[in-house]
């Protein structure tokens, strides 16, 4: 199994790339469409549109890339388990802990959104939009300039 996955790593590497392309995009806008559906009227047809937009943004691209991410993250490392014994790859794990943290958070947010609760204010949501993309500028740094 390891020769095939080292064989195989580049399409792997290649498929992880782009579930966590599509996991950002999904993080990056769900905040936003928190913050539409904050100006929305309580139960008006605004607001349900923008119960069903989350629920298919989070179920139908978030959550499978996250799946991903993390799957293939592991076929990568049965691959080269020498990135265990890494420093930058344990703090770079420890960034894609804390966004699958924000996803948590934003996918039990979402539920609340859809019982027509309004969790936070919109202020928060502008702010709390950035984490993931900061986490993940972490994560680029340290995937390509492994620097200890």
């Amino acid at each position: 199994m390891t020769e095939f996955l080292a064989a195989h790593y580049a399409w792997i590497k290649a498929l992880h790339i782009i579930a966590v392309v599509a996991w950002m995009a999904a993080l990056l806008y769900l905040p936003r469409l928190f913050i539409y559906h904050h100006q929305a009227a309580p139960g008006g047809e605004a607001a349900q549109a923008f119960v069903v937009m989350e629920r298919r943004l989070l179920k139908g691209i978030g959550t499978p890339a996250l799946v991903a991410v993390w799957v293939l993250a592991g076929l990568m490392i049965a691959a080269n388990p020498v990135l265990l014994k890494t420093g930058w790859f344990h703090v770079k794990l420890a960034c894609v802990l804390g966004i699958s943290g924000v996803h948590g958070f934003y996918a039990a947010s979402q539920r609340r959104f859809e019982q027509d609760d309004r969790p936070r204010t919109e202020r928060f949501w502008r702010m709390i939009n950035e984490a993931p993309f900061v986490l993940m500028i972490g994560v680029v740094f340290l995937a390509v300039l492994k620097p200890f």
